[in-house]
């Protein structure tokens, strides 16, 4: 695989999600160097970028997740350098990581997302809740890996769930929750990969069961008729065509029960952990982890 050059993974960095970028990324490291790929770690948070240019990598694997990794910046840099990364371009990221205005462009382009608001300090849970009826989920608007997320099933607890994300992000949003089915819908080279159905623990698809519990439960094949999972893997390419997202991705849907999809996020740095969905979904096309690697390596691209 000479002909890739000298690769850098870029994992860690400085975001909440640091430690699931650092198991993404070493994941993704293994299996370049068993394809015989000549690729290297390397952590922005303890080497500036300058140091990609420095030490001639040709490409870049962008396994970072979160701020400063997954939203337009890292992007923005290897553009400028005219180093060529994996994923989606700044635009996309920058937007995909804004779950508040990648649900305005959805919602203008008739992609079915939960009907939200975003909150102020001075917020009024009473109206709030009036409007989007309880239980209802609220979460930052800027993270991902269920990070300060809080599914609100009382007023009581309004509060309490607001100041928790918060403390991640300046911009916190309440959403209608959606009962029923979770999903998650992979895209690979622009088109999609078989759904899985996630069963968490009294629904409860969190932080620990995604990474480190063992009690979840995932389905791929998912179980679905074969015409609605045809259907949502349409919707789910729109939606992340719509976005200007490139290359690989990830969707979360709920499916509720009448069966309509709705789009809750878009991840475009999705996670390789062991635990991970891309991978699952992957394997269920005969797509193994490491040719799954390998095939997000070849579609770097600059801009």
């Amino acid at each position: 695989m000479s002909n890739l050059g000298k690769v850098a993974v870029l994992m860690g960095g400085r975001s909440a999600e640091r430690e699931i970028s650092l198991r993404s990324g070493n994941m993704v490291l293994a299996a370049l160097q068993r394809k015989g790929v000549d690729a290297h770690a390397f952590d922005p948070a303890e080497k500036g970028f300058d140091q990609l240019l420095a030490q001639k990598f040709a490409r870049v694997f962008i396994a970072l997740h979160g701020r400063s990794g997954e939203d337009g910046t890292v992007q923005g840099a290897l553009e400028v350098m005219g180093i060529p990364y994996t994923g989606s371009g700044v635009m996309a990221s920058a937007l995909a990581m804004d779950k508040w205005r990648t649900k305005l462009v959805w919602l203008a382009s008739g992609i079915p997302t939960p009907v939200y608001e975003m909150l102020t300090a001075d917020f009024d849970a009473v109206a709030v809740a009036e409007r989007l009826g309880l239980p209802l989920i609220v979460k930052p608007a800027h993270e991902g890996s269920s990070i300060g997320i809080t599914k609100v099933e009382s007023l009581e607890k309004f509060g309490p769930a607001y100041e928790l994300a918060a403390r991640h992000d300046g911009s916190v949003i309440a959403e209608q929750f959606i009962a029923g089915r979770e999903l998650t819908a992979a895209i690979l080279n622009d088109a999609p990969l078989p759904l899985v159905r996630i069963a968490a623990p009294e629904g409860n698809y969190d932080y620990h069961n995604k990474y480190f519990g063992e009690a979840t439960q995932y389905h791929c094949p998912s179980g679905l008729p074969a015409e609605l999972e045809a259907r949502i893997q349409t919707q789910a390419l729109a939606a992340f065509k719509v976005l200007g997202c490139q290359g690989w991705g990830r969707l979360d849907v709920m499916l509720d029960a009448n069966d309509q999809p709705w789009f809750l996020e878009m991840n475009t740095i999705p996670g390789m952990t062991d635990h991970s969905l891309v991978p699952m979904a992957a394997r269920a096309r005969g797509i193994a982890f490491d040719d799954l690697v390998l095939q997000i390596l070849e579609t770097a691209h600059v801009g």
